[in-house]
């Protein structure tokens, strides 16, 4: 996936805006390359829970809307406030939902963030490039 530096930009300010919690949301994308970000709830919220939720509701519409657009859902993103930006075991089990799609992780522990994107086929965990391009 080619994700514009402004677009980037919103997913890290959306991370940082949420910590301690974890942000989450969806990017969707046309012809491999990211159209726009969408920034979700994460129900999982205070007093300082592990993890994130999305609303399958929500998600579902949000994802219905993307798609009558012509584009699809090319991630899934979120942030590991107390961790690296490397899928857990919890993103592992819910990836199975969502075969194809790049598991886009915020790490924002360390004194800047960092920003790792998975493919997540079964127990097989893939990195892959996160191209930044205008």
């Amino acid at each position: 996936m080619r994700i514009d530096p402004a677009l980037l930009d919103q997913v890290v300010e959306h991370a940082l805006r949420d910590a301690p919690d974890e942000c989450c949301g969806v990017i969707a994308v046309r012809d491999g390359e990211a159209i726009a970000v969408h920034e979700l709830e994460n129900v999982l919220q205070g007093p300082k829970p592990l993890g994130f939720e999305i609303d399958g509701l929500v998600l579902a519409r949000l994802i219905d809307e993307i798609e009558d657009a012509g584009a699809e859902l090319g991630a899934i993103y979120h942030s590991h406030t107390r961790s690296a930006p490397v899928p857990s075991q919890t993103d592992i089990n819910f990836a199975a939902l969502w075969p194809g799609v790049e598991w886009l992780i915020v790490g924002t522990k360390g004194d800047a963030p960092l920003v790792q994107s998975w493919l997540i086929d079964g127990p097989t965990v893939t990195e892959v490039a996160v191209t930044v391009a205008a």
